[in-house]
């Protein structure tokens, strides 16, 4: 099947799979000796260098090396959460304007791929994701060393968008590698990976060195990862869709993967999905449960837990646990058990319609809710008392939206799969600027309300722009 990446792919004909009976001995034998079946989807090449071809041990390889990097966008983005305090006292300003540093950061993450994916399928994701490592190592180095408040927010802006390709792109490298009966499972590495587990490590050095070594802690993890991904990391992009000699992979250079030119079409592309409901409307229901069961409690925390129950940097991290406990238990459901949902729906490994996954995101949203509420109120009864109350809410939230996360990508991916960087890149996007607005508005929101009115909107908001649309799309497209 051919299409270009400048052109939206026809639905129905991406979740179709390949016809065993239109297979010669050669291959046939081949795929047998190496798979152990025919019975694939996506059908592999002879080559081995297909990716769908590699060991288990060297896909796995890869995608943790992608996934950790597209962990560090989260991960460089929520690294000074505890430190908003001493961030704000160090450079004069208020906490709350410290906080618009994460900002920043959220949404140069979800614009950025924007740029990064046409170059990504030109020439692979391998030499975009070095070039991205080293300039965020260079990026973080300048955040150390500045001076102001302004040289700070740009080599913050800086390293965002050298450090973002991997968000984006790496659902990608997930469609690029596993076959459809197993991708849930290793997209959830994917996603499991984008915790924000930073404030939690960091809470400890702001607390007990100095803030400014979460910089320079950041440009050495950069340099770790460039080391062994250019050891170890290989290039996932290979292609079968137009008739071009297949040149020798090198292992210590690069070359233009795909002849084909750019065009503007190549970098807009993405937005196409505005238009397909299949992405737009998981995409949408998606990026709201992560504003409030996500970006809220992490915008939050760090803002008002140190005031309103006196604790210091290392404290506030200590919170994060609540996070780190959710998200695992989350993926537990979204990821391997989704994968056996859709082989019992289906009857096998192959059969059945994208839309039956939907149903693991009701439980999803109803633990998000009812995460948030608890977390808003028990916040609000606390009084000047610490205690663990307001984290249960955490947990509970990071639950259902681990949950989401997962099986919404990987619904959207099903559906254009042979576009999943673009598919990618646009759920990324949608997901960011909702988080990048959130530090703006939730402080006002809550001062201007009361914790109890602000766990109400949360609540009315998850219902009409999460459950309703895609309750609305499992409907309509259940019926097709």
């Amino acid at each position: 099947m051919k299409h270009s990446d400048s052109k939206p792919v026809d639905v129905e004909k991406t979740i179709e799979f390949s016809d065993t009976d239109s297979l010669s001995d050669e291959h046939r034998q081949y795929l047998l000796q190496r798979h152990g079946t025919v019975e694939l989807d996506p059908m592999p090449s002879m080559d081995p260098e297909d990716p769908y071809n590699w060991s288990t041990t060297k896909k796995v390889t890869n995608l943790v090396l992608v996934s950790f990097h597209a962990m560090m966008g989260i991960f460089t983005a929520s690294a000074i959460q505890s430190a908003f305090v001493p961030i704000a006292h160090d450079l004069h300003v208020a906490v709350q304007r410290a906080s618009y540093l994460t900002a920043l950061v959220i949404a140069i993450v979800g614009s950025a791929p924007i740029l990064w994916r046409p170059l990504a399928n030109r020439y692979g994701r391998r030499p975009i994701f070095l070039l991205s490592l080293i300039c965020s190592l260079v990026g973080n180095i300048g955040c150390a060393k500045s001076p102001t408040y302004s040289t700070m927010a740009l080599c913050r802006a800086i390293t965002a968008f050298f450090i973002s390709p991997a968000s984006a792109i790496g659902s990608a490298v997930v469609t690029e590698t596993f076959f459809k009966h197993e991708r849930a499972t290793y997209m959830g590495i994917w996603t499991i990976m984008v915790v924000p587990v930073a404030p939690l490590i960091f809470g400890f050095v702001a607390e007990r060195v100095n803030y400014r070594w979460i910089y320079w802690i950041l440009a050495m993890i950069n340099g770790a990862q460039f080391v062994l991904y250019y050891i170890f990391g290989r290039e996932t992009l290979y292609m079968r869709d137009i008739d071009v000699p297949k040149p020798t992979r090198s292992f210590l250079g690069f070359h233009r993967i795909d002849p084909r030119p750019l065009t503007l079409l190549d970098f807009i592309h993405p937005f196409s999905y505005f238009l397909k409901p299949r992405v737009l409307f998981p995409s949408i229901a998606y990026a709201m449960i992560f504003l409030w069961a996500c970006i809220m409690p992490n915008i939050l925390i760090p803002q008002i837990f140190p005031k309103k129950f006196g604790l210091n940097a290392q404290q506030v991290g200590l919170q994060f646990i609540a996070t780190i406990i959710g998200s695992v238990i989350g993926e537990q459901i979204g990821g391997r058990m989704s994968d056996r949902w859709m082989r019992r729906q289906g009857h096998g490994r192959r059969g059945a319609k994208p839309e039956y996954r939907l149903w693991l995101t009701y439980p999803g949203f109803a633990l998000a809710i009812i995460g948030v509420v608890v977390f808003c109120i028990q916040v609000g009864r606390a009084g000047t008392h610490w205690n663990i109350t307001p984290l249960v809410g955490v947990t509970i939230g990071y639950m259902g939206n681990q949950l989401i996360t997962t099986v919404l990508v990987t619904y959207a991916v099903d559906c254009y799969r042979p576009d999943a960087a673009a598919v990618g890149v646009f759920i990324v996007f949608v997901r960011q600027m909702w988080g990048f607005v959130g530090p703006f508005w939730l402080p006002n929101l809550i001062d201007a309300t009361s914790f109890n009115a602000t766990a109400g909107i949360a609540a009315a908001f998850m219902v009409v722009f999460s459950i309703i649309p895609i309750v609305s799309l499992h409907n309509v497209m259940a019926r097709k």
